[in-house]
């Protein structure tokens, strides 16, 4: 009898699933397909070929795809390559905390085509629960003063290292990194700080202040380990957080994944401190032959005059970690690092970290999430292309949440020595 095993069925997106199909005939080829619908019920899919080997087995983690959507030994090749049925959807989990992903495995003919009719002609099946929270951890929606977000605590008395979660252009309260965090033991704070509740609806400046209240709010929390806190964040996320670690010392440890070393578009404010953005050249703007935006290049020109609009990053105190998808189409995230870091060199500074990742595009996410190449973004008319390749991506993504972890832990967990 033919069976389809994943273990564990009910896990966090982050934790790899070790898939096995037995009771096959020797050598024989099969169909493994995935799909996932998300809450607004768009539907992702995925597949791949594999053989049997003399046994009449098929195990992911040894044998490898002959086809499909990917080609090699990939034990989460189904997950990472799940693709949007529509175009330019892109996979965000709104509610994190009641209900998970549901991943639907299914052993189909080989002929059998790859739509959503699939499952009456399946010859086995089941069903996957992927969580963005581990069980413990809890929410609480943050309405104080004008601060916007969501707080994660998770299960035990505490004290935790404290982060803060900051996405980019997409506005609103995004809260599936922040969950995540918080079930790998850090009190993590989502911020929200555009297009959310009565925040600004697109960013008109960068109110450092507001940062600055969010700093404090999360280390006079009773279960927030002090004495400072870290930073997760992309895109404008990132460049946000650059800025949050140069003028408050209360930033220890900023994860900044594809983020400028200067103000884009807005100017950064902070008390009487005014940091101008730095001038684009709109003709550099790319509309490739998918008719998606790139904006990679919209920062050549006057590269003599560029050193001036960089953020002073020698000012900071705390650690940097620079993440990088050297396939990134949103912006030239590779040449910002550099600079940056070349900017710390100079002024005698060894405080950074650089993980650099060929093929991987601009929205590097948690692991085994599918590669979004090209999507809708709120402040943009057009589509932006993010850039990215499947195989590579996903390991920038496997290998870059596990660094996060031990650099936030390195630098945000005070070393305790013993007095003899």
């Amino acid at each position: 009898m033919i069976q389809l095993t994943a273990t564990p069925l009910s896990a966090l997106v982050d934790e790899p699933v070790h898939i096995r199909i037995t009771g096959l005939s020797p050598f024989q080829v099969v169909n493994l397909q995935a799909s996932l619908k998300d809450e607004r019920g768009n539907m992702f899919y995925s597949m791949a070929y594999y053989r049997a080997d003399k046994a009449g087995e098929v195990d992911m983690k040894r044998d490898s795809s002959l086809g499909g959507d990917y080609v090699g030994v990939h034990p989460m090749g189904l997950f990472w390559s799940l693709k949007p049925e529509k175009l330019l959807v892109r996979l965000i989990k709104k509610d994190v905390m009641n209900s998970p992903f549901q991943v639907q495995l299914k052993l189909c003919d080989l002929d059998l085509p790859l739509t959503s009719k699939a499952t009456s002609d399946s010859k086995v099946s089941l069903t996957l629960e992927r969580w963005y929270v581990a069980p413990g951890v809890t929410r609480i929606l943050v309405h104080e003063g004008r601060l916007r977000g969501a707080l994660f605590l998770p299960p035990g008395e505490g004290r935790f290292p404290g982060v803060i979660d900051l996405f980019g252009g997409i506005g609103g309260l995004v809260e599936y990194r922040a969950s995540l965090l918080a079930s790998r033991g850090f009190a993590s704070l989502a911020l929200a700080y555009m297009g959310y509740e009565d925040l600004p609806p697109q960013l008109e400046k960068v109110d450092l202040e507001y940062f600055e209240e969010a700093a404090n709010f999360l280390l006079s929390h009773p279960k927030v380990l002090g004495p400072g806190i870290g930073i997760v964040s992309v895109c404008i996320g990132a460049e946000i957080a650059l800025s949050m670690a140069i003028h408050l010392k209360q930033v220890t440890a900023a994860v900044l994944i594809n983020g400028p070393n200067f103000a884009f578009g807005v100017p950064h404010i902070y008390h009487d401190q005014i940091h101008q953005p730095k001038p684009w050249a709109i003709h550099n703007v790319i509309t490739n032959a998918f008719g998606f935006l790139e904006l990679h290049r919209i920062y050549k020109e006057n590269e003599n005059e560029a050193s001036r609009y960089f953020f002073p990053i020698e000012k900071a105190q705390g650690h940097f970690l620079f993440i990088v998808g050297e396939g990134d189409k949103n912006g030239d995230s590779k040449t910002h690092a550099r600079q940056a870091i070349e900017q710390l060199r100079r002024n005698g500074k060894n405080n950074w970290t650089l993980l650099s990742y060929p093929g991987a595009g601009h929205l590097i996410e948690p692991p085994y999430s599918p590669l979004c190449s090209a999507s809708m973004n709120p402040s943009v008319r057009l589509p932006i292309y993010w850039g990215g390749e499947g195989v590579s991506h996903a390991a920038a993504q496997e290998h870059s949440w596990k660094e996060i972890q031990k650099f936030l832990r390195k630098h945000l967990i005070p070393v305790v020595t013993s007095q003899l």
